[in-house]
């Protein structure tokens, strides 16, 4: 593989590629809030994965839960991390389904239009990062054509991709993610108790149940994923944490009233308990904008 002359000697020989895990750890530690879990999974499959000289295969993780918990943001810390320029490194490719994949009827098209580019990718830059968002709206049959790229093989037409990542983001087992956060609040369990045992098979299952050609792809019938990562629904003092940053990011150092004005802001479920944000921590950057002085 040819690289680019100005590219340097850096880890893995390809200074594109950073794999700055101390980096990840502290940015899943202090910038993702209230998701125990997800930095437990996600550093460890992600550090296991890249200081393995010869995976059997790619890693393949599924990020799951309602919007505004911090999948794509997650994604994004990962890009960060692991690629000088981070998302808009040459190695990273993010694909949203309804934009980039909107016409049921154009299938057969966006399946090589897909395949063309996870193989041009990998060609440019053997430790590439596949995002797909919002992988509930994906046609079916679109999964399986790159299902090939994610299996077993030592190479698929003389290609190898068993050191490409492929992250999928969706909404599916929100629900499910939800109840059992609920069911741990109201036993006066603590949210950092919730395990992977709790959630996983749950997730799973209903990722299987569920309508769209995520649920029907034979990612879910091969058992090609990894890891189904559990986002949990954020609460109050999560979104304040959330505010914080979002403030900071400014240069402001708000007080703890403010904190609490743009927390109060949110909408708050279910009904009775109020509990989680509807919302997550998706509109805090732009509500603080109404609290400015």
């Amino acid at each position: 593989m040819m690289l680019p002359s100005k590219c340097l000697q850096g880890i893995s020989g390809d200074c594109r590629i950073t794999n700055n895990i101390t980096g990840l750890a502290r940015d899943l530690e202090i910038r993702l809030h209230g998701q125990h879990l997800v930095q437990s999974v996600v550093l460890k499959a992600v550090q296991g994965f890249i200081s393995n000289p010869d995976p059997n295969k790619p890693l393949t993780l599924s990020f799951h839960g309602w919007s505004g918990t911090g999948k794509n943001f997650v994604a994004r810390l990962v890009a960060d991390n692991l690629y000088r320029d981070g998302v808009k490194s040459e190695c990273v490719r993010l694909f949203i389904a309804p934009f980039h994949f909107p016409h049921a009827k154009l299938v057969d098209v966006y399946k090589g239009q897909l395949r063309e580019a996870v193989r041009d990718t990998v060609l440019r830059c053997q430790q590439a990062l596949f995002i797909f968002d919002e992988a509930e709206k994906l046609h079916p049959g679109l999964i399986d054509a790159v299902k090939p790229y994610m299996d077993h093989y030592d190479n698929v037409d003389g290609v190898n991709y068993r050191r490409a990542i492929f992250l999928f983001l969706s909404n599916i087992g929100g629900a499910a993610i939800n109840d059992v956060t609920l069911d741990f609040w109201h036993s006066g369990q603590n949210r950092e108790d919730i395990g992977m045992e709790d959630l996983e098979h749950r997730i799973r299952s209903e990722a299987v149940e569920s309508q769209g050609g995520f649920a029907q792809s034979e990612l879910m019938s091969g058992h090609l994923i990894d890891f189904f990562v559990p986002f949990l629904p954020l609460e109050y003092r999560h979104v304040k944490l959330c505010a914080q940053d979002a403030y900071a990011a400014r240069g402001l150092q708000p007080s703890e009233a403010t904190l609490d004005e743009v927390a109060k802001a949110m909408m708050y479920v279910p009904k009775e308990e109020k509990l989680f944000s509807a919302q997550g921590c998706k509109s805090v950057p732009q509500r603080i904008n109404f609290f400015l002085p």
